[in-house]
């Protein structure tokens, strides 16, 4: 799928505001409110636009420790392992395959270093984890929800 100037304002505000109206995307990138509504629909007919979410600030809802994970795997374990193993724990808000030394990366975020703790000896318990290098998060410097469009 092209996605012209256009679309990149239109997801460039709904990532700003996804409660925005139509009606003032529209007014932001000089289109009537239908015509912003059918461009929208084609994006998320094409899978641009996977959903509309919540942003929630983890420190509101007590979720104050973060650290990122190295995972080192036994054997063949594949993505799909990892990825079913690591979705059963709350704690878990991204993981990903990685080049390097280590299999999969995985970023945890709990409400301390104990709850911190616990969520990684779980992530330990993994018959296919044979070891771990934590990273704690100390400060926050960029949180951006996502990339709005290729460099060019």
């Amino acid at each position: 799928m092209q996605i012209d100037d256009v679309d990149q304002r239109i997801i460039a505000s709904l990532v700003a505001d996804a409660r925005a109206s139509y009606a003032d995307i529209g007014a932001r990138v000089s289109l009537s409110a239908p015509a912003v509504k059918r461009r929208v629909d084609r994006l998320r007919a094409a899978g641009v636009i996977r959903g509309f979410t919540a942003v929630i600030d983890p420190a509101a809802v007590g979720w104050t420790t973060e650290a990122f994970v190295e995972l080192f795997c036994a054997g063949r374990t594949t993505p799909a392992q990892i990825g079913s193993a690591v979705r059963r724990l709350p704690e878990v808000v991204g993981a990903y395959t990685v080049s390097g030394e280590a299999d999969a990366m995985v970023h945890l975020r709990a409400a301390d270093i104990a709850h911190l703790e616990d969520a990684l000896e779980r992530l330990r318990a993994q018959p296919f984890v044979t070891s771990t290098r934590s990273t704690i998060v100390l400060s926050r410097l960029v949180d951006s929800p996502t990339v709005v469009a290729a460099p060019s």
